[in-house]
């Protein structure tokens, strides 16, 4: 039987092969030699007894039974080199914090909490970063993060999911338009307007995924879906092309030129923020993190449109 080292490195080689479509440039890219790359890709499929590659004078590309192949097993390989590497490092990584956000909504609050863990853990090293929203309860399972904090991401199993805040939506539109004379603005009041989406990017403007669950029936705004992403957005709200949405501690603090905020009244009028880990992390910090957003969530003043709304809505899935 093949040994873990050995199959991962002949992974390493296939994988390397795939993304560079050669095998020479996938033997400089692992600082290897060619046939080396060649021999190891060579193995694997007699190993799978299939064949991965097609190969000419242009260089490799996967058969379509390679690709089916490399769809599955990527995401195994990629979980388990960053396992390796969670293992291999050091015990500094114990003092160290990752947080991944997806900050769609509650970006005070998630500054609040950040503040007040600095203060109350100077010894604790924090590594923040963005993430895709399809990408956040992998990168908590898999560990890459410790901890997640995003919008709804549906029913969870695989972690442990507590919400934590909830803030207003907030319609930018372009200026002169309308509703800009309103003090707030409904579903009803977006009825036959287009609604921009960005999407393939991470960032505070709400996302296709989190409208499923906002859209009210009966008055649905048509989605356009925007690419690249926010900077689409964006511009398009400023020439006029519709309207795009986002969490109350984004609207109030960025300004952007040709446009206006206004806030949205009634029913899914709201957005949330939930924090997402791993009940088995063995962090002291993280569960320090966790009780200061719970002790923050339990005392958030409740202004007058969020009355009727419950601040902290306990998802914990444990009984």
């Amino acid at each position: 039987m093949m040994r873990n080292g050995n199959a991962l490195r002949l992974l390493a080689y296939a994988f390397a092969a795939v993304d560079h479509g050669s095998l020479r440039q996938a033997a400089r890219a692992l600082r290897v030699r060619e046939s080396s790359v060649s021999r190891n890709v060579v193995k694997l499929e007699q190993l799978l007894e299939m064949q991965l590659f097609e190969r000419d004078v242009r260089g490799v590309r996967l058969t379509e039974a390679g690709r089916a192949w490399t769809e599955v097993v990527r995401t195994h390989f990629e979980g388990l080199q960053e396992a390796f590497r969670d293992t291999a490092r050091d015990n500094r990584d114990a003092k160290t914090v990752r947080i991944g956000l997806c900050a769609i909504a509650g970006g005070e609050f998630l500054k609040r909490l950040i503040d007040r863990f600095r203060k109350s853990c100077p010894d604790v090293s924090l590594a923040i970063e963005d993430i895709p929203r399809e990408q956040c309860l992998a990168a908590v399972y898999r560990r890459r993060f410790d901890i997640v904090f995003a919008p709804s991401l549906g029913t969870v199993t695989s972690c442990c999911a507590e919400m934590l805040c909830r803030e207003r939506v907030f319609v930018l539109m372009p200026a002169g338009h309308p509703l800009t004379e309103r003090r707030v603005v409904t579903w009803a009041d977006l009825a036959d307007m287009q609604l921009l989406v960005p999407v393939g990017t991470i960032g505070p403007l709400l996302d296709f995924h989190m409208l499923e669950g906002i859209l009210a029936e009966g008055c649905r705004p048509t989605v356009k879906m925007c690419k690249p992403g926010q900077a689409t957005v964006i511009f398009n709200v400023q020439l006029g092309q519709g309207v795009t949405l986002a969490g109350e501690s984004f609207a109030q603090t960025v300004a952007i030129d040709a446009t206006a905020w206004r806030p949205l009244d009634g029913h899914n009028s709201l957005c949330s923020i939930k924090a997402f880990w791993l009940e088995t992390n063995p962090k002291r910090a993280v569960l320090r993190l966790i009780g200061l957003a719970r002790k923050m969530a339990n005392t958030i003043p409740r202004p007058e449109h969020l009355r009727s709304a419950c601040v902290r809505d306990r998802l914990d899935r444990r009984p």
